[in-house]
C-alpha cells in the first residue's frame, strides 16, 4: 500500500470517525492499535480522542475519498472487519460549528445533541426539519454532508432506538457523534 505522506506538501488536520467500535461491548479496539494502523499508513501527528473511533491526524491535502478508501483497507487488514470511516477537515468542522446548527435549542439534562456524518449524498425524502410523532427527536438541519439532530431522552426511548430513524432514512453508511464530542475534536486538535 503506498505511503500516504511520500507527497511533499502543506499537512492538512483531518479527523476520522469510525463507525461501530467500541460500542456496547462490540467491535473492541484499542486505541494505541487504532493509532498505529493509521500511523503504518505515513499520517503523521496521529492522536485518538475517547474510546468511540475518533482519530486526528495530518496527511497532505488529498482526495477525502481516497483518503477513506486507503484507511479502510489498512483497517479491513489490521481488524480482520470491515470499519466504516468518515473524514472531515478540521476546517470543515469548524465551518459547521461557526454555523450554529444548535442556535436556539433549549438543553436540559435529557437533551441530546448530535451531528450525523453521512457519507454520500442522501436520498432521504424527509422533510427537514423533521420532528418524530412524540417529538422526542428531531432533526434541524440536513446538508450533503451530516445531519445536525436533538433527541430527548425518555424512559421509553434511548439513542439507539433514535438513531434507527436515521439508518432508516440515510442508510447504514453514516456515524454519529455528541456535539460535546465535536467540540473535543475541535479543542484537541489545536
Amino acid at each position: 500500500m503506498k505511503n500516504l505522506s511520500a507527497k511533499k506538501s502543506i499537512l492538512v488536520p483531518y479527523a476520522a470517525f469510525l463507525r461501530g467500535i467500541n460500542v456496547g461491548g462490540h467491535a473492541i479496539i484499542k486505541m494505541e492499535d487504532l493509532k498505529k494502523a493509521f500511523e503504518s499508513l505515513g499520517l503523521k501527528n496521529v492522536r485518538t480522542l475517547l474510546a468511540s473511533g475518533n482519530v486526528l491526524f495530518e496527511a497532505p491535502k488529498t482526495s477525502v475519498n481516497v483518503l477513506t478508501k486507503k484507511i479502510e483497507e489498512k483497517l479491513a487488514q489490521k481488524f480482520k472487519r470491515p470499519i466504516g470511516t468518515l473524514i472531515r477537515t478540521i476546517e470543515e468542522l469548524e465551518r459547521l460549528k461557526k454555523s450554529g446548527p444548535f442556535k436556539g435549542v433549549k438543553v436540559t439534562p435529557q437533551t441530546r445533541l448530535y451531528v450525523t456524518f453521512l457519507s454520500e449524498k442522501p436520498s432521504s425524502k424527509l422533510k427537514i426539519p423533521y420532528s418524530s410523532p412524540d417529538g422526542n427527536f428531531r432533526i434541524l438541519r440536513a446538508s450533503e454532508t451530516e445531519l445536525s439532530s436533538v433527541a430527548t431522552l425518555t424512559p421509553n426511548n434511548r439513542t439507539v432506538e433514535l438513531m434507527a430513524i436515521v439508518e432508516k432514512e440515510y442508510g447504514k453508511k453514516v456515524t454519529t457523534r455528541n456535539w460535546n464530542t465535536i467540540a473535543k475534536v475541535l479543542k484537541t486538535s489545536i
